[in-house]
């Protein structure tokens, strides 16, 4: 079954991780596939914004699908990898507002995602939060390291990181790793209404100063670029 969806409504581009089960998680296909979402976005060039979402009841996502991965042989399994960072690097740069709408479970390479987001609108209760490495034996790569150093509030990434703790909206709100949280059947309402009010600004301005502020990453996006042998 097909896990990535993407669709336009006004001003706002959704793009919706669709598993079917919530243990499910990404795999190289997946991978490909968001990353030509991307292309379809970045293509474009008039106001707009992104917005990441579930459509499964209790998950957002969790990242990749370590059975499936455990499968892979060595190559397979640095080139999933790969995929990986590449994707976390080029959202963390994409050219226009990105905000995650988290309205249920981010776990792990999931919650990854969530922060190379811009801004991220929480479920206020019955969704959970967590950079879960830690417990899952999984260090993080530079790549994902530096998606982590570029968000504002460093201090409570950093606890999440050393702990591996598990946040519901209200904590994650507190240790400002989400913007702001809603109640579940209005989340996405509230999640929508700040897309299509960021939508207004004006694009090509917005996406230099987020590189700007962003240079270590746009840094590393680059170099891995010139590496495998593509324009920058």
């Amino acid at each position: 079954m097909k896990q990535i969806s993407l669709h336009r409504q006004g001003p706002v581009w959704i793009l919706s991780l669709s598993s079917a089960h919530p243990e499910g998680g990404l795999d190289s296909s997946d991978l490909e596939d968001l990353d030509a979402a991307l292309d379809n976005i970045e293509n474009s060039n008039d106001n707009a914004a992104l917005m990441l979402c579930g459509e499964h009841p209790r998950t957002w996502c969790n990242g990749i699908d370590l059975p499936w991965l455990m499968t892979q042989d060595e190559v397979d399994h640095r080139l999933c990898i790969s995929k990986l960072e590449d994707l976390l690097l080029r959202l963390s740069l994409c050219n226009l507002p990105t905000i995650a709408c988290l309205h249920g479970d981010c776990y792990a390479t999931g919650a990854l995602l969530a922060f190379a987001c811009d801004f991220r609108l929480m479920r206020d209760e019955g969704a959970r939060l967590s950079l879960s490495q830690l417990k899952l034996k999984m260090p993080y790569t530079p790549a994902m390291l530096a998606v982590l150093h570029q968000a504002p509030h460093s201090r409570g990434l950093w606890e999440m990181a050393l702990t591996a703790a598990v946040c519901q909206g209200s904590e994650a709100l507190r240790l400002q790793l989400v913007d702001q949280i809603h109640p579940a059947d209005r989340l996405f309402h509230h999640s929508l209404e700040f897309a299509e009010q960021m939508a207004q600004r004006h694009r090509a301005t917005y996406s230099d100063i987020k590189q700007g502020l962003r240079a270590a990453t746009l840094a590393m996006w680059q170099a891995r670029r010139l590496n495998d042998g593509r324009a920058c």
